[in-house]
């Protein structure tokens, strides 16, 4: 923030056209505010610069740059007529667009109603110039130009976690009418989406305060700071900055539409939540031009929308350690009940069929999972019942909101009887279970859901509750606020349970039978699952990819979630050859700078071990 105290020394004073000399506050004429001619002395609003959001190590994702505004100032006392007023904007604006060489234009009612209401005040013309236009203007300014300092935001990585940072806007309209008692001296910004929305209130600050004060004739004759502002708190997020440009890099290369969701399963923290694609908050400073708006809103892959977290889909296949979780712990089945794995099953005068279109045997919960073995998960589902999955899904945190601190998060859906006589008009049936059992039917989750999840899967059933913000800090880095790690729930997984459920997703990525081949990290060990989702009418039919897990399996740090969002004309997608693929480079790539950290921090020590000094000769004997 040391930009920001810097700033704060510089003169914030207007340089109003007459000269400023202090008087005695005995001589200062009461206020009076009934029209602009009886002011004597007023005060204005100083907007204070926003705190920082940074990642987890400090390093900043939203900051407060200085801008400068190009304003029209005009000569007291407020003599002039229309036509003169007219005429003088019109002078000074042609001489400044000669030296930008762009046009610059200003309605004349406005600037007319702007002299004889509020006159005293610079009047905007063009809002954030670009640095070369200040460069231009900046050391010899047209006389009546004022390139006025203002705090704007600025998103130093561009894109990156723009769906989670969001932006801010101009706080209010620009102010019209005689000049109010402390009404700001430009406009100010609020947050609109993301953090900058949930935090604005510790990120806003507290404006400060500069008197004026006229003589009879008009002329100023004293300015003072009163009250200098006080920046805003910084907030401190959970998220890794190199994790998540790695996470965003990955799904720009390998989708059109996806979402990576990446958590410690030992303190819930996201490291990070990348969605794509994604929008550049610096766009919407300081107002975002409409045509970019309407192609934002236009594109059919929906830039705007944080897939990470608030959207949810079927999570297919990916739900099948759920439901073999449930069916043990409800003792339905045991760990090593073997069960047929036929291409096919029927439920009634329904066939429900495996993806695999021969008889893979008989398999126990481990072997069903690492071959994703429908009809295996079918049997067992209608046998488990759905209460008993139904409560192990929310107990996962599946169907219910993380909690964390961004508005609309989407809750997914568990369906149960409630449900489904308020939807279908009858109970959970059979071939519901069926479809329940694979993550089918009318089952959402989103990808935060899954990684959280797997997070507790991971973590031997202790489930600490998600976070995305670890603190407030105030500028003298004092902890405002803490959101401190710690665990909302654990789970009575059993340790037999456990094991095989991990024995099944170790042998997906690294198993012969496995489908998750493309997910292997040399010398770690990656638990996963791959999944393959379909939703939407029959005539645009499409499917969710999916891979989740953790890593490394004996001694977890990552837990994950990868979605890939098949268009309505995409073929061939596939949890295996889409997802998988992602979360496979994203941790050989976490791994690899683990590793060259290790490396430097040793050769570091080692450097700094002192030459062995022979005995005695450190004191010269």
């Amino acid at each position: 923030m040391k930009h920001l105290l810097t700033f704060l020394t510089i003169s914030l004073f207007i340089p109003w056209p007459s000269s400023a000399q202090e008087i005695p506050a005995e001589a200062t004429i009461t206020p009076t505010w009934e029209t602009q001619t009886a002011a004597r002395r007023f005060n204005v609003g100083i907007p204070a610069p926003r705190g920082q959001i940074t990642d987890r190590a400090g390093r900043p994702l939203a900051q407060t740059r200085i801008g400068y505004d190009l304003c029209l100032t005009f000569p007291t006392p407020l003599n002039l007529s229309d036509t003169e007023v007219v005429s003088f904007a019109r002078e000074r604006l042609a001489a400044v667009t000669s030296r930008i060489r762009r046009p610059l234009t200003i309605n004349q009612d406005q600037l007319i109603k702007h002299y004889r209401d509020r006159g005293l005040l610079p009047l905007e013309i063009s809002l954030d110039l670009q640095p070369a236009e200040v460069a231009e203007l900046k050391e010899n300014p047209p006389a009546g130009i004022l390139l006025r300092p203002v705090y704007y935001r600025f998103y130093p990585n561009g894109s990156m976690a723009g769906h989670i940072l969001g932006y801010v806007g101009r706080r209010g309209r620009t102010p019209s009418g005689p000049i109010r008692d402390n009404e700001l001296l430009w406009a100010d910004f609020e947050g609109r989406e993301g953090i900058e929305k949930e935090f604005n209130q510790q990120l806003a600050g507290s404006p400060g305060q500069m008197s004026f004060t006229f003589d009879e004739a008009g002329n100023q004759s004293s300015e003072r700071l009163t009250i200098p502002p006080q920046p805003g708190n910084n907030v401190i997020m959970t998220l890794d900055e190199e994790l998540q440009r790695s996470a965003e890099a990955i799904l720009q290369k390998s989708s059109q539409r996806g979402a990576i969701v990446v958590i410690d399963p030992r303190t819930g923290d996201i490291l990070a939540m990348a969605s794509w694609p994604s929008y550049n908050p610096n766009d919407f400073v300081p107002s975002i031009p409409v045509s970019t708006f309407k192609a934002l809103q236009d594109d059919p892959n929906v830039p705007l929308l944080p897939r990470a977290y608030r959207s949810a889909y079927p999570p297919g296949s990916i739900y099948k350690m759920i439901t073999a979780i449930a069916a043990v712990e409800s003792g339905i089945v045991r760990i090593d009940t073997q069960l047929e794995c036929p291409p096919s099953w029927s439920v009634g005068n329904l066939v429900f069929r495996n993806w695999k279109k021969t008889h893979a045997g008989s398999l126990n919960a481990a072997q069903a999972l690492t071959q994703s073995c429908n009809t295996w998960f079918y049997q067992v589902g209608i046998k488990t019942r759905a209460a008993p999955i139904v409560e192990w899904s929310h107990r996962f945190g599946l169907g219910e909101r993380s909690g964390i601190p961004l508005s609309a998060e989407a809750l997914g859906r568990i369906p149960d009887d409630d449900y489904m006589r308020k939807v279908h008009n009858r109970p959970i049936m059979d071939g519901d279970l069926a479809n329940m059992s694979i993550g089918q039917g009318d089952i959402l989750v989103s990808p935060l859901q899954m990684a959280q999840a797997m997070g507790v899967l991971a973590n031997d059933g202790i489930f600490y509750q998600t976070r995305l913000v670890s603190q407030v800090q105030s500028m003298t880095d004092e902890i405002v606020t803490a959101y401190n790690v710690r665990a909302k729930d654990s789970l009575p997984i059993g340790e037999s349970t456990a094991t095989a459920i991990e024995t099944g997703m170790v042998d997906v990525v690294t198993g012969s039978l496995g489908t998750a081949a493309r997910a292997r990290v040399p010398n770690i060990k990656v638990a996963g699952k791959t999944g393959t989702a379909q939703w939407g009418p029959k005539s645009r039919e499409r499917r969710a990819a999916w891979f989740v897990g953790y890593a490394p399996a004996d001694a977890p740090r990552y837990a994950f979630a990868a979605l890939y969002e098949g268009g309505a004309t995409e073929s061939g997608i596939g949890g295996g050859s889409h997802a998988a693929p992602m979360i496979g480079t994203l941790l050989r790539e976490i791994f690899i700078r683990e590793e060259d950290a290790r490396a430097a921090a040793e050769k570091a020590a080692a450097e700094a071990v002192p030459e062995a000094v022979a005995p005695g000769e450190e004191f010269g004997d």
